[in-house]
């Protein structure tokens, strides 16, 4: 079975270019596969503020500033 891929260009500086070049050769692989996993890692880390500040915000409306808020909420 094969994968169905969609091509997507992208530009960029000449400079990041040949930096992400340079990285792709030193961890043999290709800039796509580079470039996926920045992608991931982006999307993990944007999708992980989202969950730190509905926390952030649940504990302030909660009063909740230690561990033991969080036990005498938890019961």
């Amino acid at each position: 079975m094969q994968i169905q891929r969609s091509i997507i260009n992208i530009s960029m500086p000449p400079a990041m270019a040949k930096r992400v070049e340079k990285l792709a050769k030193e961890e043999d692989r290709t800039i796509s596969e580079l470039l996926r996993e920045a992608f991931r890692v982006y999307e993990f880390k944007r999708d992980w503020a989202k969950i730190s500040a509905w926390g952030r915000e649940t504990a302030r409306k909660m009063n909740i500033r230690t561990y033991d808020d969080v036990e005498r909420i938890a019961g």
